[in-house]
């Protein structure tokens, strides 16, 4: 069976002084889950959410939360996440000298687990944990901020990690993350990724989020 096709609105880019209204209006439009990014202004230059964000978010939507740590030592954070409501805890391949223990970690307080690459970090370099992930997220920015230009050179490492997954977990997924829009989703689409996680094209869509999401949808396979 072949895997689904996911859309996550990164919550980076909403209106927080109408956060329920922002992600109510995008659930409407037909996300699949909501992204949140947590940012320590260590690991990456910019201080974002904590685990109240997670909490709220779980009030306002049964949607599944994907959270992703860019943050230094993630592993003191697995649990409060995963208490606060997330679904699924990504972790930096960067912060995590040992991978293997941090990806057995949040799969024990109850998420799935998915490992980061940064844009120049080699495929290779998450190699041994493929078999026990559920995601593999490709950055496809430099993390820290929303908005910022896609970096093409990713592509031929998304299809690289699909290569590898299909050898040893393929039910496992491949996300990206950074610049994602009407033009760069088709190109990471037919390179392998499944999951679409997308900030300023949703949130700051000139016609507003409901087309922002439909744009995007109207790109995948029915």
């Amino acid at each position: 069976m072949p895997l689904p096709y996911i859309i996550t609105s990164s919550i980076l880019s909403a209106d927080f002084a109408c956060l329920s209204d922002q992600i109510a209006q995008a659930e409407r439009a037909g996300i699949d889950w909501i992204h949140i990014d947590v940012m320590d202004g260590q690991f990456v230059p910019n201080l974002t959410m904590g685990p109240f964000i997670v909490e709220t978010c779980r009030r306002i939507s049964k949607l599944p939360l994907d959270v992703h740590l860019m943050v230094e030592t993630p592993e003191r954070l697995y649990a409060d996440f995963a208490r606060a409501g997330a679904s699924l805890l990504y972790t930096h391949i960067e912060t995590c000298p040992h991978i293997y223990r941090s990806i057995q970690h949040i799969h024990e307080v109850g998420c799935k687990a998915g490992v980061v690459l940064n844009p120049g970090t080699p495929a290779a370099a998450v190699e041994a944990v493929l078999p026990i992930v559920d995601v593999v997220l490709a950055m496809t920015v430099n993390p820290g901020f929303s908005g910022q230009e896609f970096i093409p050179g990713v592509i031929s490492k998304i299809t690289q990690i699909r290569h590898m997954l299909d050898e040893v977990n393929p039910k496992a997924m491949i996300a990206v993350d950074g610049g994602i829009n009407n033009e760069t989703l088709p190109p990471t689409l037919q390179a392998g990724a499944q999951i679409f996680i997308a900030a300023t094209a949703i949130y700051k869509h000139p016609k507003g989020i409901a087309a922002g999401v439909h744009e995007l949808r109207s790109l995948l396979p029915v």
